[in-house]
């Protein structure tokens, strides 16, 4: 499976759970650590969590894959999932606004998610 599609299939498991203002950037012409960032926002620790579960058992059972690393699902503020190619993160609206990520990564590709 190539990483477009990868992080196409995050993007629909956020949308499935709710999930607020799904941004997909990519980032690998400005940066090494990744190929992609998905930015999405859920209203409250629960639907942060419930986003992130979603995107967690999708990719595991539709891709094969497991997230490298995990960070903030327990808190549910910010929530990160580490894919390698594919970095996903869930915010909560307040702490989405105070890092700013799509600013951050404005220089990067934006595919748009219907």
């Amino acid at each position: 499976m190539d990483n477009k599609s990868l992080v196409l299939m995050a993007a629909k498991a956020c949308d499935e759970k709710k999930a607020r203002d799904i941004k997909l950037i990519k980032i690998d012409k400005v940066s090494f650590i990744s190929e992609w960032i998905l930015i999405a926002e859920g209203l409250s620790d629960v639907q942060v969590r419930s986003i992130t579960n979603s995107v967690e058992g999708e990719l595991r059972e539709k891709a094969k894959v497991e997230p490298i690393r995990k960070e903030g699902v327990s808190e549910a503020k910010w929530a990160l999932l580490d894919y390698g190619d594919l970095i996903v993160n869930i915010f909560q609206p307040e702490i989405r606004k105070y890092y700013d990520l799509e600013s951050f990564w404005s220089n990067g590709d934006k595919l748009i998610f219907p």
